[in-house]
């Protein structure tokens, strides 16, 4: 046997890890096409098997081109899941060709005159979001949409700006989000929420409120949405607070880009906690939401607490101490 033969036949049959059907999609069109393939060939024939797009363009071909034809134009009629041209028995085979040929001068002009914005329903914005930013944010979902819970391997996941571009949203990772293509078209087209004045509202603070006015020598660290700051009263050394920059009382009224740029926070600051003190084994994470809860500064901040071993005598249970005697059980 030949030895690449052998070579290929190993890897194919005990060395692939099949987390989707791309290694041996790839392989076939190399394999087809004397080794050589370019990306956008093998991106066509890994188009060629996924299901969801397939599902994205029956949706357009009943919804919008299937519509026109049958029910506007009446050229076509629909029976179940078929279409048929009406009269088409009546057209010579000349008269088909030169019709095709029309069809596709009028796809020509229409590509050459739009050029990528003929597709640019397909895409989530103008602008260019790198690779490793998008796999950072499908990684962050779990690789599932965030409104449906819909997976990966069962549609198209897509990054979407939750605040768009054209109202002040950034590329910033906290202002994305992963969608399905099914969520995020009906996002982009039912969505009735008035997004006028939102890039503002990140503006508002409120006076005398001592986490508006903090003093910038305060600040460990920042993104565009939150900051981080030690506690002034730590329950334990290194105790730190991560604060949203708009004035917002509650947790639960938090816009979904400041949760996002709060756990970025919360990671990156653990992480360097971990990093400043070995003896960090684990962290209470939390917020007090209302004054009955214990919140005693009306602006949401949430608690980064490392803990210690022998920092307390009976850690378990711990956020339940909430209560007092309810914390063990």
């Amino acid at each position: 046997m030949d030895s690449k033969y052998t070579q290929l036949v190993e890897f194919l049959e005990t060395q692939m890890r099949m987390s989707h059907v791309y290694q041996p999609v790839m392989m076939i069109e190399l394999l087809r096409s004397n080794g050589k393939a370019s990306v956008t060939q093998i991106a066509k024939a890994l188009l060629g098997y996924d299901v969801s797009q397939i599902e994205y363009y029956e949706n357009v071909t009943k919804n919008m081109v299937g519509k026109v034809l049958t029910k506007s134009r009446g050229l076509t009629e629909k029976s179940g899941q078929t279409y048929e041209l009406k009269d088409f028995g009546s057209l010579t085979d000349e008269q088909v060709n030169d019709l095709v040929a029309r069809c596709l001068s009028k796809i020509d002009s229409f590509i050459s005159k739009r050029g990528d914005a003929a597709w640019s329903h397909r895409r989530k914005s103008t602008g260019y979001i790198s690779g490793t930013i998008r796999y950072e944010i499908l990684k962050r979902a779990k690789f599932r949409c965030e409104l449906c819970g819909i997976g990966a391997d069962k549609k198209a996941l897509e990054v979407d700006h939750i605040l768009p571009r054209i109202k002040g949203g950034t590329d910033e990772e906290f202002n994305l989000q992963c969608l399905c293509y099914s969520c995020n078209a009906m996002k982009r087209d039912r969505d009735d929420e008035d997004l006028r004045g939102m890039a503002d509202s990140y503006e508002v603070r409120e006076t005398d409120c001592i986490f508006c006015e903090i003093p910038e020598e305060r600040v460990i660290s920042q993104n565009e949405l939150a900051y981080a700051i030690r506690d002034g009263y730590p329950v334990t050394d290194l105790h730190t607070l991560i604060i949203p920059k708009r004035h917002v009382i509650d947790f639960f009224d938090l816009y979904q880009p400041e949760r996002n740029a709060i756990q970025q926070l919360l990671e990156q600051e653990r992480q360097k906690i971990l990093e400043l003190d070995a003896s960090v084994q684990g962290f209470n994470i939390g917020n007090n939401a209302g004054v009955t809860a214990g919140q005693t500064v009306l602006h949401c901040h949430t608690h980064l607490i490392p803990r210690r071993v022998g920092d307390v005598d009976e850690p378990a249970g711990g956020i339940r101490g909430v209560i007092p005697g309810k914390q063990r059980y």
